[in-house]
């Protein structure tokens, strides 16, 4: 039985050893699974970036598990509203927006209710 040449996906190199094997080496391997995974990962790192930042916002303000602060604060500092991990809505109707465990609940007059949830 004769056996069939295989190329490397990423340079083109004839491969030896194992009939299930892709690259020649884990070079190649590594460059073009960075390559096809490019784009997702840049999208993935800005958004916990952004997480990240509200988070450290979120915590900087709130030191003490409740506080209060403006809306003209928060956006002083560079927090996005368009980022959180979560949303708890209570049975009372009110609704607080979560970057992991540090909250937020929209008051009157551009305020905002910060807390800080036990895990």
């Amino acid at each position: 039985m004769k056996e069939e040449k295989r190329s490397c996906l990423e340079c083109g190199d004839t491969i030896v050893g194992r009939i299930d094997k892709k690259f020649c080496n884990d070079g190649c391997r590594n460059a073009y699974n960075n390559r096809i995974n490019k784009d997702s990962r840049n999208l993935i790192r800005n958004v916990n970036n952004r997480l990240r930042k509200n988070y450290r916002i979120l915590e900087t303000l709130n030191p003490h598990q409740k506080t209060k602060t403006s809306r003209s604060k928060l956006i002083e500092m560079g927090f996005d509203f368009n980022y959180v991990t979560n949303i708890y809505t209570t049975k009372a109707g009110k609704v607080y927006y979560f970057v992991y465990n540090q909250g937020y609940l929209p008051l009157e007059n551009e305020y905002y209710a910060l807390v800080k949830r036990d895990n």
